[in-house]
């Protein structure tokens, strides 16, 4: 079976956006045929993609199956296009991804007053992405979190941030100054295992309308404040590392190894802003 890349795009935007009518909506296309070139495609692949309600659509397991291919498929893709382009017309530039919560700018600052020739793109990544653009071509160099499989990366320690407690405002903890790990017992966790959320603004909507709870990194916290949720510091948890991330069989010379060198001594002085 040929790979139908517009339908692949398709069937991406509906999983991340979870709705036909948001998907139509960013694709510029109508939902009915949005609708139909996903039955199309589900006729093709001989499986259905999605649970269907009349307000929502979930992903079946073959449907988290593609997700996590057609990601990797779409990325390289672009990647590959992209850098064509960018050849053809004499430019050079660098993609720096980064994770949720923290910040580049400084660093990307830094390395462009030694190199204002580069063009610098920045690749925010939500948050269970972790260090898969250094693998498929969309980032050059990653400011990352562990833990996450640095098989084939290149790792430069940057420092530690402590974890803290994300709740609805309106719970029983949030009379504390702090918490411990067992003081969270029997509550339900919002992380990868539990339910699956694309975007932190989905995860903090969860928890705000009282869905469950989430550990999350200081710097993520400091990023999304709201009135409706609260943060503890959970006393037992160890502390995450930070770290740049820059493909081992990569070209880590020229551009790449000077901005490495400039993030490095930029980051450690400022960890997690």
């Amino acid at each position: 079976m040929d790979l139908d890349l517009r339908k692949l795009r398709y069937f991406v935007a509906v999983a991340e956006h979870g709705q036909f009518g948001r998907a139509a909506q960013a694709l510029f296309i109508a939902q009915p045929v949005l609708s139909r070139q996903i039955r199309a495609f589900e006729r093709e692949l001989g499986c259905a993609l999605f649970t269907r309600t009349t307000r929502s659509v979930e992903l079946t397991a073959a449907g988290r199956q593609l997700y996590e291919e057609a990601q990797r498929i779409t990325a390289t893709v672009d990647t590959a296009l992209q850098r064509v382009q960018e050849a053809a017309r004499g430019e050079r530039w660098l993609v720096v991804a980064f994770s949720p919560g923290l910040h580049v700018s400084e660093a990307i600052r830094a390395f462009s007053a030694h190199h204002p020739e580069v063009g610098i793109d920045v690749l925010p990544l939500r948050w269970w992405e972790r260090d898969a653009p250094l693998r498929d071509g969309r980032a050059h160099v990653g400011y990352l979190r562990h833990p996450f499989d640095d098989a084939g990366l290149r790792t430069v320690p940057i420092g530690h941030e402590t974890k803290v407690a994300c709740l609805p405002v309106t719970h029983p903890l949030t009379g504390r100054s702090s918490l411990t790990s067992a003081d969270l017992d029997g509550e339900p966790i919002l992380d990868a295992r539990a339910r699956r959320t694309y975007t932190l603004d989905e995860k903090f909507e969860l928890i705000a309308s009282g869905q469950g709870v989430a550990l999350v990194p200081l710097s993520v916290a400091g990023s999304y404040s709201r009135p409706d949720l609260a943060y503890l510091p959970v006393t037992d948890l160890p502390p995450v590392e930070t770290c740049l991330a820059v493909p081992q069989d990569g070209d880590c010379a020229g551009v790449v190894r000077d901005f490495l060198g400039i993030a490095t001594a930029t980051l450690r002085h400022h960890p997690a802003g």
